[in-house]
């Protein structure tokens, strides 16, 4: 089985709420890793994360150990950067031995090819604005640079925690699923004009759902872990579908 989940926000809310969302993950990890040939965490696993050269935010322990412990046993997991936790280095492949993939993957698993993303980019050039040009910055090499040899790490994650905050309150958990219309969704009838992909893995949306295209690929949005969190599973047989965790 190959499996995929995102949009944890380890680190959002309380302490006690981001620690039962670690243990949920850390738990569907155990359950899932005898049948596993690959997990993907398909970004927003963190709620905010910036690596400096030595330093890394502190916390997520549980998980991290789970990380090393699977990956140590031969498991490949992938961690896809999200739009709240991009700003990565060398850390977690290094000490967890895990892969992370900081743009959009393209790969063939059971003779299905899938293309798996977080999807905030997408959403960004659709939305434009603000938005579009708030990606582009903390996308930026340029920008990490100044801000990593400028900004003490003290201060670098109380701003990225504040913004985190501030961002989910000014918006809704969920952003609204539009079917066929849905920026995602629209973005993958595009690709799928190629005929080559079989399922599109998104996140961001915070939306659990499953919509087969008219051009014949399925789209399979992971929803969030804030409330009845699920997964996707891709078997042998080379079906997709969304469970529940």
């Amino acid at each position: 089985m190959y499996y995929f989940a995102s949009d944890m926000h380890l680190g959002s809310g309380s302490a006690a709420e981001s620690r039962a969302r670690e243990l949920a993950l850390v738990e569907w990890l155990d359950r899932v890793a005898p049948t596993a040939d690959g997990i993907y965490l398909v970004g927003d696993v963190f709620d905010f994360w910036y690596e400096y050269k030595r330093v890394v935010p502190k916390g997520f322990t549980r998980l991290l150990g789970k990380l090393a412990e699977l990956s140590d046993r031969g498991i490949d997991i992938c961690l896809m950067a999200g739009n709240h936790d991009m700003w990565q280095r060398d850390y977690l492949q290094k000490e967890c031995g895990i892969r992370v993939r900081l743009a959009p993957e393209e790969v063939v698993l059971y003779g299905k090819r899938v293309h798996i993303e977080h999807g905030d980019e997408i959403y960004a050039r659709k939305l434009g604005g603000a938005t579009r040009l708030m990606n582009t910055i903390f996308r930026s090499k340029t920008a990490r640079w100044l801000f990593s040899n400028f900004v003490h790490p003290d201060l670098a994650l109380k701003f990225g925690q504040g913004w985190s905050h501030d961002s989910r309150k000014a918006k809704d958990v969920a952003l609204p699923f539009e079917g066929l219309n849905d920026p995602m969704v629209a973005w993958a009838r595009q690709r799928a004009e190629g005929g080559d992909i079989d399922y599109f893995v998104f996140g961001h949306n915070h939306c659990a759902e499953e919509l087969i295209l008219p051009e014949g690929p399925k789209v399979v949005c992971l929803g969030n872990w804030f409330s009845n969190p699920v997964f996707a599973q891709l078997a042998p047989d080379g079906t997709l579908t969304l469970e529940k965790v």
